[in-house]
């Protein structure tokens, strides 16, 4: 979150903004802070993104970033995650609602490479829940998980019987989680939409293969024939 650069068009400064508006009850004089901003909104305004709107965006930054918006985990509660794909990048949120109010725990988001610049858009929805669980791995093991996404592309994507290796791998790879996938709607997973939609330079490309985790990989063509063979029994778990 804070390599993220400034806005350089309006459309950037409308998804910044709706990102930062979910959690403007924490930040202090949110609207006042944002009010250079919000100008830039405005019909027949011209875009001139100048010192006081700099300051207003690195302010709102540093808020979104600092507690009591970011906290650690309370183990007592199950844990949410909020995911989006881009034709750029993937984006994820990990939190706990708590009270009725959703508190940040974890931003992510990372680049796609140019093959997976290619994929198709459920594709991306299903590499953007892989790479959040992958990412908050640590969190996850052992608690109840709520995952925001694109439900129908993911059911259609568990649902088929003649599935790519690639997903077949990853659809493995979450069976390791409690999780319950629901359809994405409304404010909240703007937050992750935003973090899709981030450019950022140095970001490093998603590995499909997830080297990092040693997660019940399949190491045989009988075990890939094995999961086509039950892909339609897991779509229960989607619901």
């Amino acid at each position: 979150m804070m390599q993220l650069q400034p806005p350089k068009t309006v459309k950037d400064i409308r998804s910044f903004l709706g990102h930062a508006g979910f959690y403007r009850r924490f930040i202090k004089d949110f609207s006042k802070i944002a009010k250079p901003l919000t100008k830039l909104l405005c019909k027949e305004t011209e875009f001139n993104f100048d010192s006081e709107c700099l300051k207003a965006f690195h302010l709102i930054k540093e808020g979104l970033v600092s507690a009591p918006i970011v906290q650690a985990p309370n183990w007592d509660y199950p844990f949410e995650i909020m995911c989006d794909a881009s034709d750029y990048a993937v984006g994820a949120v990990l939190g706990q609602k708590i009270d009725k109010k959703l508190h940040v725990i974890y931003y992510a988001s990372r680049t796609l490479d140019d093959a997976q610049g290619r994929y198709v858009t459920t594709e991306k929805e299903l590499l953007a829940v892989v790479f959040a669980f992958e990412k908050f791995r640590s969190y996850l093991v052992g608690s109840k998980v709520i995952v925001y996404t694109d439900h129908v592309a993911l059911r259609h994507i568990y649902a088929k019987k003649e599935t790519k290796p690639r997903l077949l791998r990853w659809i493995l790879l979450l069976q390791e989680f409690d999780m319950e996938i629901v359809d994405k709607k409304g404010i909240e997973n703007g937050v992750a939409d935003h973090l899709s939609r981030m450019r950022i330079e140095d970001m490093r490309p998603i590995d499909d293969f997830m080297p990092d985790e040693q997660l019940m990989m399949m190491n045989s063509a009988r075990e890939l024939g094995q999961l086509t063979d039950s892909n339609t029994e897991r779509t229960g778990s989607i619901t």
